[in-house]
């Protein structure tokens, strides 16, 4: 097989650092998106090849990373599951001249040429969800933990202003440095301040670290928590007795029982085994991202940016998350709200809907 036989993408997904507790369910849903599409006619018939690239690294260093991949022609797109500010760096090293399929939730407002923003945002995950918990268990006065980056910040900002006009609303904002470990002087605060409920925009390892400390206070039987972001590898490294009164709003779960959801979870489990790596919404957002570019390809022939401006807004198709639909450059998608029993997730309710 020859390169031009090949259609390389960039692969970006944590390996390391907080976000790194990701890294495996990202790899194997990823291979498995590039092994199914390659048992067919992979991209426009040419075999996919993922070049993994860590992003669990300084945004910077990175960008720098893909940005020599671009440039040398070594890939021809960009994909993956990582935080907002690796996004916006790669943005400003590579965007505009390779198809980029963003795959993580995301607070919105990137229109670079080329960028594709497939995750949930507030409008249609953390928003609803407020209103389900208001509605299901009176939390009307909310307290925001966030990492201190550019997705909780404006995500933080958005929910304050949303909910100001309800019968909700943002009564405090704290943001710690990604891989903060001590929450002690944030739960104090917690302790004292008069809240119903936590929403939690903490990733990876600092929401285990959050949710330890945040239940040994006494404090989960008081407070539910709210997530767009605690996923199933969150919920392991927690423990059963962190998880009481947790609650995550996404597109996708592994106890989904959709027919689209089941699908996935036959092939990802038949080829990875029972030990395989946490389905999650990380993961299966990696999947998303892998098979879009096939979309991109069937829509527009090729992945050429100048192209790929014809993709018009209103395309449906089917994915694990059920009929997705192209708005602009993002996705509408289902979107679910669990609550944490032990160490696995039960879906509550459906809370927003492809439209």
């Amino acid at each position: 097989m020859t390169r031009s036989d090949v259609v390389s993408v960039a692969f970006v997904v944590p390996l390391q650092g907080p976000t790194g507790i990701y890294g495996p369910s990202c790899l194997a849903c990823g291979e498995l998106a590039a092994e199914q599409l390659n048992a067919r006619s992979g991209l426009g018939g040419r075999q996919v090849e993922l070049v993994v690239v860590d992003a669990g690294r300084d945004p910077w260093v990175v960008a720098e990373d893909v940005r020599r991949l671009v440039d040398s022609g070594r890939v021809q797109a960009v994909a993956g599951w990582h935080i907002s500010a690796v996004r916006q760096a790669v943005t400003r090293a590579v965007g505009g001249r390779v198809v980029y399929a963003f795959a993580a939730m995301h607070e919105g407002g990137d229109e670079t040429p080329g960028v594709f923003m497939l995750g949930e945002r507030p409008l249609n995950q953390l928003l609803p969800a407020a209103h389900w918990m208001r509605e299901e268990l009176s939390v009307g006065r909310w307290a925001i933990v966030g990492n201190d980056y550019v997705f909780p910040r404006v995500t933080g900002a958005t929910a304050r202003m949303a909910l100001e006009d309800t019968p909700s609303e943002v009564v405090s904002e704290t943001y710690v440095p990604l891989g903060t470990t001590d929450f002690r002087d944030v739960i104090g605060l917690l302790s004292r301040d008069p809240v119903d409920g936590v929403i939690m925009l903490l990733m990876g390892q600092d929401a285990v670290h959050f949710n330890r400390q945040f239940a040994r206070a006494g404090l989960a039987a008081a407070l539910p928590r709210l997530s767009p972001a605690v996923e199933e590898n969150t919920l392991l490294a927690s423990g059963a007795e962190a998880n009481e009164g947790l609650y995550a709003a996404a597109a996708y779960f592994d106890a989904l029982a959709t027919a689209e959801s089941a699908e996935l979870a036959r092939a990802y489990y038949a080829r990875w085994g029972r030990w395989a790596p946490a389905l999650n919404a990380v993961g299966e957002s990696c999947y998303e991202a892998i098979l879009f570019l096939a979309q991109v390809v069937d829509v527009c022939g090729s992945l050429d940016v100048d192209r790929v401006r014809g993709m018009e807004t209103g395309q449906f198709w089917q994915s694990p998350r059920g009929l997705v639909r192209l708005a602009g450059n993002l996705v509408d998608q289902d979107v679910y709200l669990a609550r944490a029993v032990g160490l696995e997730f039960q879906v509550a309710d459906q809370i927003a809907r492809a439209h």
